[in-house]
């Protein structure tokens, strides 16, 4: 059977309560005849790679528990190895509304009208025009205000939503990210945005729906989390900064071609 060229790639740890519903939506047609699907089964103690194997769809399971960011790492490989020319990379609870896929997938191919720029990398903004209103906590507007600052600062480019975990990705993009040391494989987030400014992809914001979660716990929650987080992204955006700037490490690698 001939593979698509769009990836999904969904980090996963236990979220029995929620994979299947949220799949039950991605087998939408009009997703399927478009993307494959593959769910990073983070070394959960429930059934999640069982509901997703019995669903079809592919899985890799990790013996131990390496984290979010090193599930998206090994999935921008196996991408890479398979031949995908696109990846859409999305959360497993069902927060990210499946309406986006297209939407991002689109604004990839230059399909959406908007001319013959090819964005590497398209964020799915909860903080944009055209976005649906999104619930958070005051100590997180904080940080996406702090996250925001910063990024400006360091490119001259305002990102309305510096953390959000839904993104498209071009074939040059997520083959860098594939690449020894150009991934933050512990906390992806706001620092990555900052890095691939700095190199120069082109990054891209559109509008986003997304829902509050509705079963399990987000690994940002309580109090004394959102705060860590916080201090350890601002860290690691300035961190980025030094290595691109200062020490101009990979500077021109996209001039160069290396990325493609």
């Amino acid at each position: 059977m001939k593979r698509k060229e769009l990836l999904i790639i969904i980090p996963a740890y236990n979220e029995e309560d929620n994979i299947g519903a949220f799949l039950e939506k991605l087998e939408a047609p009009e997703i399927m005849e478009k993307a494959d699907i593959l769910v990073m089964n983070d070394a959960s103690g429930d059934r999640t790679g069982d509901i997703v194997r019995a669903r079809g769809h592919e899985v890799i399971d990790h013996v131990y528990n390496l984290g979010y960011g090193c599930g998206l790492w090994v999935g921008y490989k196996y991408a890479v190895k398979k031949g995908y020319q696109y990846v859409i990379q999305m959360d497993a609870d069902g927060q990210h509304d499946v309406c986006n896929v297209l939407k991002l997938y689109r604004r990839l191919k230059g399909e959406d009208g908007q001319g013959g720029y090819f964005p590497d990398i398209v964020l799915g903004s909860r903080f944009v025009e055209g976005s649906m209103a999104y619930p958070t906590t005051r100590m997180k507007k904080i940080a996406y205000a702090l996250f925001r600052r910063l990024i400006r600062m360091g490119t001259g480019r305002k990102i309305m939503d510096p953390t959000t975990g839904l993104q498209g990705l071009s074939r040059r993009a997520f083959s860098y990210y594939a690449g020894f040391g150009h991934f933050d494989d512990k906390y992806p987030d706001a620092n990555m945005i900052m890095q691939m400014l700095m190199l120069g992809f082109g990054v891209e914001e559109v509008p986003a729906v997304m829902h509050a979660r509705t079963n399990g716990t987000s690994m940002h929650s309580g109090i004394l989390k959102p705060l860590q987080y916080m201090f350890r992204m601002t860290f690691s955006i300035v961190a980025v900064w030094i290595r691109v700037r200062l020490f101009r490490v990979d500077k021109g690698i996209v001039d160069n071609g290396a990325a493609t």
